[in-house]
């Protein structure tokens, strides 16, 4: 069988191929594109639908051209954002980015509907004002929620736009702050006590099975036929499918956000859970992941790009390996969530600062804002961690790691660097069966990935 895996992440979306191979996974990269919100007229941030769809179909073209037509395609995202569908079959345009401010002003409306507290114990989805919860709730004070049949989250619109076929995929679903951690299916208590119109919400989808083959329209612009997959489309989950973790150690998927957490069969709807703002977003056959958002890359991403991308990645830790600055700061304030300039953002906590001081203060930071998090985690499940997994493309980032591991004590293991995609690309081997379970899977995984201990 021959997969693709269609990897869209907040600055750049990717198409991996993959076969199996003498009990190996090989992977390629075929195609990679841009991503990114644009500022409309308006002065929101969206998403450019329409673009992301012209990439996914370019690639698949890439992949006729170079001979590697799939058997399968899986889509994941991130999480929260979506589209709304009237009765046109046509894909909106834009969606909303989660960036966007708008749901600042509604949220104390939301909670005084009922309270986060009442939410959490139904959900189990922690705290965040850009859950989808509160981009619906303006949508529906908009009068937005009018014409609308359907929500489909990104990855689940963009993969009705390839089959004509509507499913709405659990783990992606999860993130919307509406699903009930205990039935695995909408809350329609909650649905109901804040207005949101039934029709929107079907039946859910458990990852790793197919969806249906592309359009016969799709197929004929990209010249073949192949089956779509519902896989763990929020690509968080899809990353921790790929990790090496079955001895229950905690992982960090490491990206523009970090997620650090674990997995769990149960979600944990406690106070202190709670409180620690921990979150039990979907995983495979209807588990969890008890994890908690750290914002991540995203800050050094944002001063490389202030900066006219004159430094690279590598360069920016070198700098900073050469001023290890004694400043830091909160990662997780909301003055770094969108602000017009990081630079300014950051030297506002930290004072004026080199390039290289800063970079430092950015790495530390998140490295302290970890080893809080892995200290909650501890207390939270009673248990005592040695190991720590990271993987994602945050992974090369070899400083970050050293940081890591000293702040927090504990073995670090790094890889794979391409889990998101691998995870994919998992799910879609499950639903092929070709590989039987997800032990198997991860056992093919670490004979076919570098995974390195720090």
């Amino acid at each position: 069988m021959r997969y693709i895996a269609i990897d869209i992440g907040a600055s750049s979306g990717r198409h991996i191929y993959a076969e199996y191979k003498d009990g190996k996974l090989l992977t390629q990269e075929i195609y990679r594109f841009p991503n990114g919100p644009k500022r409309g007229e308006d002065g929101h941030l969206y998403w450019d639908v329409n673009s992301l769809f012209a990439n996914i179909i370019a690639g698949l073209k890439e992949a006729k051209r170079l001979n590697k037509a799939p058997d399968y395609i899986g889509i994941d995202t991130w999480g929260v954002d979506y589209l709304l569908f009237s009765h046109s079959p046509r894909l909106p345009g834009k969606a909303y980015c989660y960036r966007d401010e708008r749901t600042l002003s509604i949220v104390d409306e939301v909670h005084d509907k009922i309270s986060f507290a009442s939410l959490y114990e139904k959900t189990g989805i922690q705290y965040q004002p850009f859950n989808t919860i509160y981009q619906l709730y303006c949508d529906l004070k908009s009068g937005a929620l009018g014409k609308a049949k359907r929500l489909l989250m990104l990855p689940d619109a963009l993969n009705f736009a390839l089959t004509g076929l509507e499913a709405q995929e659990y783990t992606n679903a999860t993130t919307t702050g509406l699903v009930n951690c205990q039935t695995h299916q909408w809350d329609m208590d909650i649905i109901e006590t804040l207005g949101f119109p039934k029709e929107l919400f079907g039946p859910l989808s458990m990852p790793g099975h197919v969806l249906g083959p592309l359009k016969d329209e799709v197929a004929n612009e990209v010249g073949f036929q192949a089956e779509v997959v519902n896989v763990a489309s929020h690509d968080t989950a899809s990353a921790v499918l790929a990790a090496p973790i079955e001895d229950g150690s905690p992982y960090i998927s490491s990206g523009t956000w970090s997620l650090l957490g674990i997995e769990s069969p149960t979600p944990h709807t406690d106070k202190e859970s709670r409180e620690y703002n921990y979150s039990n977003e979907g995983s495979l056959n209807g588990g969890f992941r008890y994890q908690k958002n750290i914002m991540g890359l995203w800050i050094i991403q944002q001063v490389r790009k202030e900066l006219g991308d004159i430094y690279s990645f590598a360069e920016l830790a070198e700098l900073a390996r050469e001023k290890r600055s004694p400043f830091v700061f909160d990662v997780d304030d909301p003055l770094f969530l969108a602000p017009e300039s990081m630079l300014n953002a950051i030297q506002n906590r930290i004072g004026e600062a080199t390039i290289g001081e800063i970079s430092y203060a950015v790495y530390h930071s998140l490295a302290l804002s970890y080893k809080k998090a892995i200290g909650e985690l501890s207390r939270l499940t009673g248990r005592k961690f040695e190991k720590l997994h990271i993987i994602g493309g945050g992974g090369n980032n070899a400083l970050l790691n050293e940081l890591t591991a000293k702040e927090s004590g504990l073995q670090v293991v790094v890889g794979p660097i391409e889990a998101t995609a691998i995870g994919n690309i998992l799910a879609q081997s499950l639903a092929s069966e070709e590989v039987a379970n997800l032990n198997e899977g991860r056992r093919i995984i670490r004979q076919s990935f570098s995974i390195k201990e720090e």
